[in-house]
């Protein structure tokens, strides 16, 4: 993509700004203030010495002091004012990255998704919020200054102007080569961290195969590339020195040698004392501001907006099995499978197997909703595997809930099942289709513990995982089937705003659960997505899911109601796994029936409120901010989650803990 790309970073940039000229007008009205009191610094002092101390007119002079004074205070407040609109400008932008790197994340499997989450976002927001602020205080202080220097006496202006502009001119001319150097700079530093993070861990490998001498010139060939791209950039950086020299030092210099010939030429003392203190006080730290903001932090802005906003890649559209097929619409389906071993009442492993896989209507094999085929995860290298050696087929149309004490892997599996985590051996697919990867991420759609709000519409919200507009007729057949409509009603309809600090955590996952409902994911994958509905919601809700057309679900289950609900139950723990019916593991596994007798009915709560604080173990909140809205992804949301086991859970017994 060139320079002169519509889609190049400068044009976007501007787009982006004008999209925004109420906070633009906001902005420059509040600079006004500081433009009043950088006029003042120089001008009351200058007045309250020719009008006032130098003619014995002490009053007069501390009236000029005191309206300096007061225009100081004034410019502070306008400063004030201005973190707020530069907020309200640099937050949508935060908030268009966050969208673009979540997209990635999700829908391509992007290994640099959590870094540009919870670094390159950071670095761009901050960045861009500093160089606002210095690039609107350069030009509110030199239009304060030169309008002071020209109000003093003219022959001010003719002295501190031209080396102030030569000096902003020569900084202007270094910045683009200035940005590619520093560029050069950042990815060979990057290239060389890249290469020692692979050779140090392996270098006894390196030693036993006497590949020294090769790995050192590789790596010597990268520390010499950085050395080069270091030096450039400080000879260029030079430059920098220059500039301020000349646009802010040299100004100084020139009124202390020309103030015989100003005084001599009717320039008063007070005015010379004026513009020194326009130079000193408002024009020098500007332009310092301004040469190492934008000569630093504007080549870094520039490099992370590069990557964050780089395009994705191809996609593969996603194939059939989005919807189903009439045919498969009438065809009754056969039980799950899965190959486990009794945790309770056998010793060896028992396999069941399921009859022949249904047909579509041209014959072939439809694809079960998802398989892991011998399936191990651990967290750790030297962790104990939370999954291991777990095979699991779940055909289309089943509903399979998933129980087990805390840490037995339940939340695992649904990560595995939708590529946030990579199993450490064995294959995980989606509809036939490899995970992680396009066509398996979309068509399934994870709903975790802690939903995902945005400050938009309630439509908004509800239309996040579409691609497409939405009529209001889904969007309200959404609401009615998972239990919304009574919320909807009390925001004020689906055009309403949605406030999401100001839902609690089950309204909260009353819109998660709608707006997965809509998605064209097949499989519905629900994390402890009910834990803060009452158990009528919860019911409504997974009946809702269980009914869509073509759709399967699976539930971790946190009460004894969604396992009855379910068709199959899968038991966890650890490498021990049970599958069956409920009546079934009943019968044959003692841990599901300890689950099921230590259920007890809850007593009554307030609302639908969570029992513990709502917590994210990365810093990362649960409610986002504006402007997310639209990108058809097909996860809400994902992260460890630390479980919370109110009474009427399914629980071993034990403290509270984290889910696996």
């Amino acid at each position: 993509m060139t320079a002169r790309s519509p889609d190049a970073l400068p044009a976007r940039g501007l787009r982006f700004l004008l999209a925004r000229r109420p906070v633009l007008l906001r902005l420059t009205a509040w600079s006004v203030l500081e433009t009043g009191q950088t006029f003042l610094i120089g001008y009351g002092p200058a007045r309250a010495l020719d009008d006032g101390f130098l003619r014995g007119r002490a009053d007069v002079g501390l009236v000029w002091l005191a309206v300096t004074g007061i225009g100081v205070l004034l410019g502070a407040y306008g400063t004030a004012r201005i973190y707020a609109a530069v907020a309200a400008l640099v937050e949508p932008l935060r908030d268009r990255l966050v969208q673009r790197v979540v997209a990635r994340g999700v829908r391509t499997g992007d290994a640099g998704s959590l870094s540009g989450l919870t670094q390159q976002v950071e670095i761009a927001r901050d960045t861009f919020a500093g160089l606002v602020m210095v690039s609107r205080s350069f030009v509110v202080t030199a239009v304060g200054a030169l309008a002071g220097l020209f109000t003093l006496a003219p022959p001010l202006l003719l002295v501190v102007g031209p080396p102030l502009a030569a000096g902003v001119a020569l900084f202007a001319a270094t910045l683009r080569p200035l940005a590619r150097r520093q560029e050069t700079f950042l990815l060979a530093d990057e290239a060389l961290a890249g290469d020692l993070g692979t050779v140090c861990p392996g270098l006894r490998d390196i030693t036993a195969t006497g590949a020294e001498a090769h790995i050192a010139a590789g790596t010597g060939e990268r520390v010499e590339a950085e050395l080069r791209a270091a030096r450039a950039l400080a000879h260029w950086g030079v430059l920098r020195v220059v500039s301020l020299t000349i646009g802010g030092q040299l100004p100084i210099v020139l009124l202390l040698a020309a103030a015989p010939w100003l005084l001599s030429h009717g320039v008063t003392a007070g005015a010379l004392v004026g513009a020194l203190a326009y130079v000193t006080q408002s024009l020098l730290p500007a332009l310092r501001n301004l040469i190492h903001g934008l000569g630093t932090s504007g080549s870094r802005l520039t490099v992370v907006l590069r990557r964050l906003t780089r395009p994705d890649p191809p996609r593969t559209a996603p194939s059939s099995h989005l919807a189903k097929s009439g045919a498969d619409a009438g065809t009754p389906r056969p039980a799950t499978t899965a190959h486990s071993t009794n945790t309770t009442d056998a010793e060896t492993p028992r396999t069941t197997r399921s009859p022949s896989p249904p047909r579509n209507g041209s014959g072939a094999e439809t694809p079960p909703a998802f398989s892991l085929t011998s399936v191990t995860f651990a967290y750790g290298p030297a962790s104990t595997p939370v999954v291991q050696d777990l095979d699991l087929t779940l055909p289309r149309g089943a509903h399979l809930a998933v129980v087990g004490p805390s840490g037995a892997g339940k939340s695992t599996l649904t990560a595995l099942v939708a590529g946030l985590l990579t199993p450490s051996r064995g294959t995980v697919r989606v509809g036939g289709h490899p995970v992680p990867g396009p066509e398996a991420a979309a068509g399934r759609v994870l709903i975790p513990q802690e939903a995902y709000v945005f400050g938009g519409t309630l439509a908004e919200n509800l239309a996040y995982l579409r691609p497409d507009p939405v009529p209001e007729e889904e969007l309200l057949a959404a609401a009615e089937a998972v239990g919304l409509t009574p919320l909807a009603g009390r925001l004020g309809g689906l055009r309403a705003r949605v406030d999401p600090t100001a839902l609690s955590a089950g309204e909260r996952q009353l819109v998660a659960l709608a707006r997965a409902w809509l998605s064209h994911a097949p499989l519905a994958l629900l994390d402890e997505a009910t834990c803060h509905l009452d158990p009528g919601t919860e019911e409504r809700a997974e009946r809702a899911f269980a009914a869509r057309p073509g759709g399967t679900l699976v539930v971790v289950a946190h009460r004894i109601s969604s396992a009855r609900r379910a068709g199959r139950v899968l038991v966890m723990d650890g490498r021990n796994t049970a599958y069956g019916g409920h009546e079934e593991l009943m019968r044959s596994c003692a841990l599901y029936r300890d689950l099921v007798g230590s259920w007890a009915p809850a007593p009554a709560r307030r609302g639908s409120e969570p029992a513990l604080a709502l917590r994210d173990a990365y810093r990362v909140d649960a409610v986002a901010g504006p402007g997310l809205a639209g990108d058809g992804r097909h996860v809400v949301a994902h992260r460890p989650v630390g479980q919370v086991q109110a009474p009427g859970d399914l629980r071993d017994g034990g403290a509270l803990g984290r889910e696996g």
